[in-house]
C-alpha cells in the first residue's frame, strides 16, 4: 500500500556554489511512503505525515545555507562554541561568512542539486518515521512559473523565526503591470538584474575589517565587498559578499518592502504610467504594490 503528499511543503532555502555565488532556491517536496497499514487500517495519516516530515525537514534544510562540503573552493571551520565560519574561494568574488551552526546544511557532496539535496534528506528522515513505513520516495521539484523569475538571497534580522539567518533564499517570479498589460521584456530585465542576488540592508553595513572571519576572508576588502553584520535572537550573524552580486536597499528585506523598492526602480521605466507589481516570496506567497 502507498499513500502520497503532494506539496507537503517548500524549502526556501540558498546554497553555495562556485559558479554562480549564493544562489537563493525554492524547492516543492513530494512525498510517497509504502507499508503495511496499521491499527487504524492506514500507513501513517496525514496529520503525522506533515507534522512528521515537515518538522524534520524544516529544523535541518529549510531556511539555511547548503553547504557542499566536498567541494575543494569551500572551507569550514569552528568559531566560537555553537558558531562555525564558511568560506567559497572565487577569484575577486568569494563569500565569508561566521554564524550559529544552524544557519548552516552541510551536505555529503561536491555540488548542490536537487539530486543532492534530495539525498540529503532521505538521510535526515533515516530511521525517524513510524515501523511500519517500509519504503519512502521523495520528490524534490520547482514551481512551473510562466515568465520571468530570479534568485534571492537575504536575511531578515527582526524575523522571531528562521528567516532570521543572514543567508537564506528564494526562487521568485516576478509580475510587472503596466497600464493594465502584464510587461513580459520589464519583467524578464528584472529578473536579469537580481538573478544570484544578495539583498541587504544598509543599517547592518560594516566594514568588512571588523568583521569576524576566518583568515582566508583576507582576499575581501572593502573596495571588493560589502560586509553585514547582525544580531538577532538566534544569535550573530556576519557576511562578506561581492558587491557585484549585491544590492542595498534602505529598508529591511521583507517581500513587503521589495514590492516596494521594485516599483519604486521600475516607475522611474515607465514614466507617466500607471504601475502594479506583484512580487513572489519563493511559491504562492508574497505582496503587491502600485505606483
Amino acid at each position: 500500500m502507498k499513500l502520497f503528499v503532494r506539496d507537503l511543503t517548500v524549502i526556501d532555502a540558498s546554497y553555495l556554489c562556485e559558479k554562480r555565488g549564493m544562489v537563493g532556491e525554492s524547492w516543492i517536496l513530494d512525498v510517497v511512503m509504502s507499508g503495511e497499514l496499521n491499527e487504524m487500517s492506514m500507513v501513517l495519516d496525514f496529520g503525522r505525515v506533515k507534522k512528521q516530515i515537515k518538522k524534520l525537514v524544516d529544523e535541518y534544510v529549510d531556511h539555511r545555507l547548503i553547504v557542499p562540503m566536498k567541494n575543494s573552493r569551500i572551507h569550514v571551520a569552528a568559531s566560537k562554541p555553537g558558531y562555525a565560519m564558511v568560506d567559497l574561494l572565487r577569484e575577486g568574488k568569494s563569500i565569508h561568512l561566521n554564524c550559529p551552526e544552524q544557519a548552516y546544511c552541510y551536505i555529503d557532496d561536491d555540488v548542490v542539486t536537487i539530486e543532492s539535496v534530495t539525498h540529503h534528506l532521505y538521510k535526515v528522515l533515516e530511521g525517524k518515521l513510524p515501523d511500519n513505513v517500509q519504503g519512502l520516495e521523495l520528490t524534490l521539484r520547482h514551481e512551473k512559473i510562466d515568465g520571468a523569475f530570479y534568485h534571492y538571497s537575504h536575511g531578515l534580522k527582526k524575523h522571531d523565526g528562521n528567516c532570521q539567518r543572514i543567508a537564506h533564499g528564494h526562487r521568485s517570479p516576478v509580475e510587472l503591470i503596466v497600464d493594465g498589460q502584464r510587461d513580459a521584456e520589464l519583467e524578464q530585465k528584472w529578473a536579469e538584474r537580481w538573478q544570484d542576488i544578495y539583498l541587504g540592508s544598509s543599517e547592518d553595513l560594516i566594514s568588512v575589517s571588523e568583521l569576524t572571519l576566518s583568515e582566508k576572508a583576507a582576499v575581501a576588502t572593502d573596495t571588493s565587498h560589502y560586509g553585514f553584520r547582525y544580531t538577532a535572537p538566534q544569535g550573530e550573524f556576519e557576511l562578506a559578499i561581492a558587491r557585484f552580486e549585491s544590492e542595498v536597499l534602505d529598508t529591511d528585506t521583507t517581500v513587503e518592502l521589495l514590492a516596494d523598492y521594485i516599483a519604486e526602480q521600475v516607475s522611474e521605466m515607465v514614466p507617466g504610467k500607471a504601475l502594479d507589481v506583484v512580487a513572489y516570496e519563493g511559491v504562492g506567497k508574497g505582496a503587491m504594490a502600485s505606483k
